[in-house]
């Protein structure tokens, strides 16, 4: 964990380094079945993949969102909210971007505190005050200071390397690969889209699992870094009630990107989103922040 003034947590950090030996464990496999197919085509293919995801992530989620990066004299009140965040927080300052899109959302992306990225949507910037979009980027800085952020870019990796595979493997003969002179290559491409479906379910629902709890962390340690847990879910219900407003295909192209958001932007009727979430329901992200300013103000 980063060494900063925010609140640390066990339960977080273990929960981290569980679901990557899990994550790590079913890509192995997955690996394995490319490396046994397709010799050293697997593992180049492999490493390209993870080059490209682990070096570039906060590029990629930038560009998905249209975000860029806005010097102080671009966002002279962003930034002055999160210099004096990491002031408080004695952490590294990450790079301050802006998404221009209503959906009101911020984010944190970035494979270290050295590298990270925290984004905010013009959205949310125009439906908060300042109080309130110093709870939400405490929250952020948070996820950057207890190093989520780099758990759920190499989180990330599995699933997508996964889908991707399956989407080749049905779609094509995955190159040509090393074949059974008796079975052919269609049995290569069912085995490796089998392997791929599972890899990607177990690490789809152990991303989520592990998303839900960062979210609460997130929330807790904002609040008592800022000891304004009040201003945090006063956020946190101005953006869900917002977010019924917002048209239903800019949502839907927010989705993808739900893990990293403050709050999901998940679109009416039934998706994925909806049915595994990576959030907690707000009902119990506000229930502990009140916990948390009941005992912030109660007498020592």
């Amino acid at each position: 964990m980063a060494q900063s003034r925010y609140l640390p947590d066990r339960g977080l950090t273990a929960r981290m380094g569980g679901t990557i030996f899990l994550l790590g464990a079913l890509f192995v496999v997955l690996g394995s079945v490319l490396v046994y197919y397709f010799s050293y085509w697997g593992v180049i293919f492999i490493g390209g993949f993870l080059v490209v995801q682990w070096f570039y992530s906060d590029r990629i989620a930038l560009y998905s969102m249209g975000g860029r990066e806005v010097t102080p004299e671009e966002a002279p009140q962003l930034h002055a909210i999160v210099d004096r965040l990491c002031a408080l927080a004695d952490m590294p300052k990450p790079k301050v971007a802006i998404a221009d899109t209503d959906v009101p959302n911020a984010f944190a992306t970035g494979r270290s505190p050295s590298r990270a990225v925290v984004c905010a949507t013009t959205g949310i910037m125009r439906r908060l005050d300042e109080r309130e979009l110093e709870g939400v980027l405490s929250h952020e800085l948070s996820h950057v200071a207890h190093r989520d952020v780099t758990v759920m870019t190499l989180a990330a990796f599995v699933g997508v390397l996964a889908g991707f595979l399956t989407r080749m493997a049905l779609y094509s003969g995955m190159f040509g690969g090393r074949r059974n002179n008796n079975n052919g290559g269609a049995p290569i491409i069912l085995i490796i889209t089998l392997v791929s479906i599972i890899v990607y379910a177990l690490s789809f629902l152990l991303t989520r699992t592990l998303s839900r709890y960062r979210e609460l962390a997130a929330d807790r340690a904002g609040a008592f870094l800022t000891g304004q847990p009040s201003a945090l879910a006063s956020a946190l219900v101005k953006i869900s009630g917002e977010m019924g407003r917002i048209p239903t295909k800019d949502l839907r192209q927010a989705e993808p990107f739900n893990a990293f958001f403050f709050t999901p932007a998940v679109a009416p009727g039934f998706s994925i989103s909806s049915l595994f979430s990576t959030h907690p329901p707000l009902e119990k992200r506000l229930d502990q922040l009140g916990k948390i300013s009941a005992q912030l103000n109660r007498p020592a």
